[in-house]
């Protein structure tokens, strides 16, 4: 596995998991297959390991080889679940596990454009083989959407400003690197004082979700994912912003009403991670876990 990667909150799915009851277990985002991995050292008889991040594919591969016969490895987004399986012909599950949002690869990997660490062609797509790049969306989206799209999923309040500047920008020049659209979103934000964070995190933030369509389906996923637990099974999801753990709390409570499924939620609150993660593990700090079981 790439030196440096610590995928986050390891011990608490596994304790959810537990893996070591043998079966075939989903990393429904395998990432560079750090979860994978735990779940196979563990005792699970076989994983799935699906992602849309071709370049975490190759490097799950690599993570993975001592378990290549226990392992297969699909390219495809985790909310085509159904398909995935249908093609595996497998009917049932013994546990599923959701990593969701950016892996530390795409954030550090040079040329991706999920950061504005580097100046780099503004891209932000997990999958690169397919959609449009961040650039193209900003280049050709009116100014209301843009700035609709910036306060939904940055939850940013100066989104307006924003979004007029970007737009009176673009009329100059292509917005087409990180470090030109990092620039204009500082320049549009009044400035008073100490800022916890930069002030482009939150534009950034947003753009990726919206490229990658990272809300919509989810709640969706998370229903036809329960469907596919054996009984006792479980499905463990880890959220990174308030917005992904806030259908993720809603949609399991919704499941565990539904005459259709009959889901036992077992974290009433999230779990987080500890203060020893979190220092060897800055990104874990976001981190938020809650698991449900299959029940009879």
């Amino acid at each position: 596995m790439r030196a440096g990667h610590v995928p986050v909150m390891t011990a608490e799915a596994m304790r959810y998991l537990q893996p070591e009851r043998g079966g075939v277990f989903v990393d429904c985002t395998v990432g560079l297959g750090g979860h994978s991995r735990a779940m196979l050292e563990a005792g699970a008889t076989r994983v799935i390991g699906i992602d849309r991040d071709l370049d975490a594919l190759a490097q799950a591969r690599v993570t993975l080889a001592p378990w290549a016969a226990k392992v297969e490895l699909v390219h495809s987004d985790y909310r085509a679940i159904d398909s995935v399986l249908d093609g595996l012909n497998i009917t049932l599950v013994d546990g599923a596990l959701a990593d969701l949002g950016v892996s530390s690869m795409q954030f550090d990997e040079p040329g991706r454009g999920f950061s504005f660490q580097r100046d780099e062609p503004l891209d932000m797509r997990m999958d690169r083989s397919t959609g449009q790049t961040a650039a193209e969306l900003i280049a050709i989206t009116a100014e209301r959407e843009l700035a609709d799209t910036i306060y939904a999923y940055g939850e940013e309040r100066f989104s307006r400003r924003i979004a007029r500047a970007i737009v009176e920008a673009r009329r100059e020049a292509p917005i087409d690197t990180t470090l030109r659209l990092a620039t204009i979103v500082r320049r549009a934000i009044p400035t008073r004082g100490y800022q916890r964070i930069d002030p482009a995190t939150r534009t950034f933030q947003a753009l990726r979700i919206w490229v990658n369509r990272e809300l919509d389906g989810l709640d969706v996923f998370l229903g036809a994912m329960a469907k596919r637990l054996r009984v006792g099974a479980r499905l463990v999801v880890i959220s990174f912003h308030s917005l992904e753990d806030r259908i993720v709390k809603h949609t399991l409570r919704a499941l565990e009403k539904s005459a259709d499924v009959a889901l036992k939620v077992l974290t009433k609150k999230p779990l987080v991670a500890g203060d020893e993660e979190i220092a060897l593990n800055p990104r874990a700090r976001s981190a938020k876990l809650r698991a449900a079981e299959k029940l009879a």
